[in-house]
């Protein structure tokens, strides 16, 4: 089982073990990886009860769709480079009742995953708590590595950020200051190292269609936004891929995409369970999300497939 284990625990000093940058530096070709969120075992049932505080003693369904997520991915030709799971992995809030056998049985799916696709993990609300303390997040990286961190594929700089210290830091203000003196050497880095593209992964969107809309639940509050979004664009990040909403949405600022995928797990409107395919060429950052169904049926759309011909 130690080896089963250490899947989950491969972001430790803030990279990725199972990249090594000085394999990863160059632009090697086009790729691709997989973005999934909100597994969240256990929201079906306390939303469908209207008990989103305890009613989340059942995930069955979400055990389901987590294996079908396993399946489809697993089907993939060619293989994606990793499979980022963009936050609240489960529905128990820190220290409630059945968190604890939410991780175990959502490991229990993962760890399915073909061992040459990697497993990347970003920590949500639901998984280090609303107003996170050190001492929520230290479980956090305790079960699935590190909350922020960052790593290199094919010429192409990922950084993973912990939203949560952007959306209410209060009782660990350290901790979020800590995470922006290291995300501020993290784009040094970048642009000292000419990499093609900037991608970032976060739990809760910038914002969902507008970068001036409202502060509510689903984003993050005007002015960290504005100064996040300023940092970013002037940083050249192409994109910021989250999860949090439970639907599909998105839009722009000054040429920085925001995706905003929906959930693996629990629909809030009207999309479907699925899975968002980015295949990432030498110019562009190209993704569509797919249903769990389709993509595991299917597999990706020719169009998609060309791209990723186009080798060297």
């Amino acid at each position: 089982m130690a080896a089963a284990g250490n899947v989950f625990l491969r972001a430790r000093g803030r990279t990725l073990t199972a990249f090594r940058p000085d394999a990863e530096y160059q632009w090697k070709g086009p790729f691709y990886f997989i973005q999934g969120a909100d597994p969240q075992f256990g929201l079906m049932k306390a939303w469908t009860h209207g008990d989103t505080n305890n009613g989340d003693d059942e995930w069955g369904e979400e055990i389901k769709l987590a294996e079908q997520a396993v399946q489809a991915i697993n089907k993939l030709n060619p293989k994606p480079r990793f499979f980022v799971l963009c936050g609240d992995l489960v529905h128990g809030m820190p220290g409630s009742r059945w968190k604890k056998n939410q991780e175990q049985d959502l490991k229990d799916v993962l760890k399915n995953t073909d061992q040459d696709i990697p497993l990347v993990f970003v920590s949500g609300n639901h998984d280090i708590g609303n107003t996170p303390t050190r001492e929520t997040i230290d479980d956090y990286c305790k079960n699935w590595g590190d909350d922020y961190f960052s790593f290199w594929v094919g010429g192409v700089f990922f950084l993973v950020l912990n939203s949560q210290l952007y959306f209410d830091s209060s009782k660990c203000p350290e901790l979020r200051q800590a995470q922006d003196a290291w995300l501020d050497e993290q784009l040094a880095v970048a642009a000292n190292q000419k990499c093609k593209h900037i991608i970032v992964f976060q739990h809760i969107p910038l914002f969902l269609s507008k970068p001036d809309e409202d502060h509510d639940y689903f984003n993050l509050d005007k002015s960290v936004r504005q100064e996040i979004m300023e940092k970013f664009h002037k940083a050249g990040i192409r994109a910021v891929f989250s999860g949090h909403y439970h639907r599909n949405a998105g839009g722009s600022y000054k040429g920085l995409e925001m995706v905003v995928s929906s959930a693996i797990g629990c629909q809030l409107g009207q999309d479907t369970h699925g899975l968002r395919v980015v295949v990432v060429t030498e110019e562009k950052v190209v993704h569509r999300y797919y249903s769990l169904t389709e993509l595991g049926s299917h597999g990706l759309e020719k169009e998609l497939l060309d791209m990723l011909a186009k080798q060297k």
